[in-house]
């Protein structure tokens, strides 16, 4: 397997090294950023892998380092913030982070997440030259090999973790599926995090899918219990 890149954007040079020197040990190719400019511009140079990300950031804040990768790139981005500070994980989520982990942190847990985001994106790569296997709902058209959305044709920036939700939910047409199911089935691997992240997930989708996400026609709540996908 070629080696894997993460980039580390983190201004904490103790928190930085010692995370370079697991990722390191784990075969990783590490490069390291200590405020948000600088990081921006290795993310953009050097193409990594993945791009673990702190919020509070000197120069340019984690938040506005991810909307601007994500102009560009849909490389995994993992958010690292405070553990008081629930509304980062949220804002992270809103402006395209695929997940995030709250310090402090173990190690172990940190690098399960960063191999699981790295195989679902190196999956989604491999996807993309399988022949297509469409399905139409309505005006919406899934490609479930290639990771494409279109919308009356034209194709919808989704994140990894958008597409992985929204295909999840097609996939099993009208079946409702609690938050707590979908953070195992969709994220895929032991979850630390909040069903609110479900929730954001479910809310970006729905801007990038629905004519008006007030009043959504493919991704429907149960209350009280979740979601589910709904041919219109």
């Amino acid at each position: 397997m070629d080696q894997k890149k993460v980039l580390i954007i983190e201004d904490e040079k103790s928190i930085s090294d010692i995370i370079k020197f697991n990722l390191t040990k784990e075969g990783f190719s590490v490069e390291t950023a200590y405020d948000g400019q600088d990081g921006l511009t290795k993310a953009i140079a050097s193409e990594p892998d993945l791009i673990l990300l702190d919020v509070m950031l000197p120069v340019l804040d984690g938040f506005s380092v991810c909307k601007k990768v994500r102009e560009t790139s849909t490389v995994p981005i993992l958010m690292l913030t405070a553990k008081e500070e629930e509304v980062d994980k949220v804002l992270g989520l809103e402006l395209g982070a695929d997940d995030y982990i709250t310090k402090p942190f173990g190690m172990r847990e940190l690098i399960a997440r960063i191999k699981a985001n790295i195989r679902r994106s190196e999956f989604m790569t491999d996807q993309a030259d399988a022949p297509e296997n469409v399905r139409e709902f309505g005006n919406l058209a899934i490609d479930l090999n290639r990771y494409e959305v279109r919308k009356n044709g034209r194709a919808l920036e989704l994140t990894l973790r958008e597409f992985e939700l929204l295909k999840y939910l097609a996939e099993r047409e009208n079946k409702v599926f609690s938050r707590e199911q979908l953070l195992e089935e969709v994220w895929g691997y032991e979850y630390y995090g909040d069903i609110r992240t479900v929730d954001v997930t479910v809310r970006r989708l729905r801007e990038k899918l629905e004519d008006d996400s007030s009043e959504p026609k493919y991704i429907m709540t149960k209350r009280g219990i979740g979601y589910y996908f709904r041919r219109p």
